[in-house]
């Protein structure tokens, strides 16, 4: 999943009614709160029963924070920087759903690239709720925060920690995986954007048998997860990058292919809907130095924008 362009201004989304009693925030009040990114998804696709679209969150360790400030005088909410629209919004409707006056001022500091398929627009949402919810004593379990995040786009599932099956169109959990180890990502990025509403929109070209196979894929990688298999979680992110092809090909996957076979790494993973493609490392591999060197040469070869990631472990 990716981050689309600001949301213009526009009509207040409607607000979730206040719980009785709800506290009412004194001025000067703050709350902060963090999220983490992904890279791109261990599986992407639809499975075989209606409207059933799904993703495999990949937690990585790169955050979105947000610091709320509550100032009962001002009207509205700002934001810094003035870009993060989809941000601004779901404070506002924060704020609605506490019953809080007034606005306050927002900022979002966020080391994950917009429009690349990290989850930058999903960090941001999930950070900006739980710090404007700090703030003004509001209590925001998961459902209720999946119900603020389906008004605004489709979102990945970094409200939840660990690896997870998330519903992205629904906005909703299928299930929690568990936790992998740490492992690296040699990422390569194509160039451009993608706008994650817009790629929601394209129709799906799946077959019955696409999604029978997504069905295998994702018991698969429930099963490796819970292993603590990293071969197999590779092998099935490899799959998935390549029937990803059929709805937003890689220019250069043949090539990262290519590299993750001659180096011995544990898979191919995509950036579905973005335009990162990443090279799966162990780093307890007693090989490990020699493959991380061998991969970052050989990507850098195919693209001038090469960085390290590393996968978050929850255990």
């Amino acid at each position: 999943m990716t981050a689309g362009p600001a949301a213009p201004a526009g009509p207040a989304a409607p607000a979730v009614p206040a719980p009785a009693g709800a506290p009412v925030p004194y001025r000067g009040a703050t709350g902060v709160s963090t999220c983490f990114g992904t890279f791109g998804e261990l599986l992407q696709g639809m499975l075989p029963e209606p409207d059933a679209d799904f993703l495999v969150t990949l937690p990585v360790a790169r955050w979105t924070m947000s610091t709320f400030r509550v100032e009962p005088g001002r009207t509205g909410v700002e934001v810094r920087p003035a870009h993060k629209g989809k941000a601004r919004r779901m404070a506002e409707m924060v704020l609605a759903a506490a019953g809080a006056p007034g606005g306050g001022l927002l900022t979002v500091d966020s080391s994950l690239p917009e429009g690349k398929g990290m989850a930058s627009s999903s960090a941001d949402l999930v950070a900006t709720a739980r710090a404007v919810a700090n703030a003004v004593g509001l209590d925001l379990p998961p459902a209720r925060l999946e119900d603020l995040l389906r008004r605004i786009e489709p979102t990945d599932g970094v409200l939840y920690p660990g690896v997870v099956a998330f519903d992205h169109r629904r906005v909703r959990l299928r299930a929690r995986l568990g936790s992998l180890p740490t492992m690296t990502v040699v990422g390569l990025d194509e160039g451009g954007t993608v706008d994650t509403v817009a790629f929601n929109r394209i129709a799906k070209p799946y077959t019955a048998a696409d999604r029978r196979e997504y069905a295998g894929l994702l018991a698969r990688l429930t099963r490796a997860v819970a292993g603590r298999d990293l071969a197999e979680v590779g092998a099935v992110a490899t799959r998935s990058a390549e029937l990803n092809q059929a709805l937003w090909p890689k220019r250069t996957l043949g090539e990262v292919l290519r590299v993750c076979e001659q180096v011995g790494a544990l898979g191919v993973v995509a950036a579905h809907s973005g335009t990162m493609l990443g090279v799966l490392l162990d780093p307890a591999d007693p090989r490990y130095v020699e493959r991380i060197s061998a991969t970052v040469r050989a990507c850098s070869r195919i693209s001038p924008d090469v960085s390290l990631y590393r996968s978050l472990s929850f255990d």
